[in-house]
């Protein structure tokens, strides 16, 4: 997978804590956005690293770009990420999928 395009929505220090998100597609058109907090505190108890993976289905990929201000034909969800939710944009990314009706689904590790 490592010939696999991926975007590098966050990746940050806060309060002692890295920050991580990226989102890559896979052959099939599914869109993966996959993070990974590190750091004391970050996982859940006493636990240092929290990670989570989503992926939005190819067939709802579309609706996702229309969603996000982007054109069902011109843009590609790739670039659409890289140009408006990184850094600060991928908490309004993440939020535009819980508030959305898009079916995601989750793996928390």
């Amino acid at each position: 997978m490592d010939d696999v395009r991926k975007v590098r929505l966050r990746d940050e220090h806060v309060r002692g804590i890295r920050r991580y998100l990226e989102a890559y597609q896979d052959n099939q058109g599914n869109l993966h956005i996959d993070g990974q907090d590190l750091g004391p505190g970050a996982g859940l108890g006493d636990d240092d690293e929290y990670e989570w993976f989503k992926t939005v289905r190819a067939e709802d990929v579309t609706t996702l770009l229309v969603l996000l201000g982007g054109g069902p034909e011109d843009d590609d969800v790739l670039d659409l990420l890289a140009a408006r939710y990184t850094g600060a944009g991928s908490y309004e990314l993440e939020k535009a999928l819980r508030d959305s009706d898009i079916r995601v689904q989750i793996y928390v590790r």
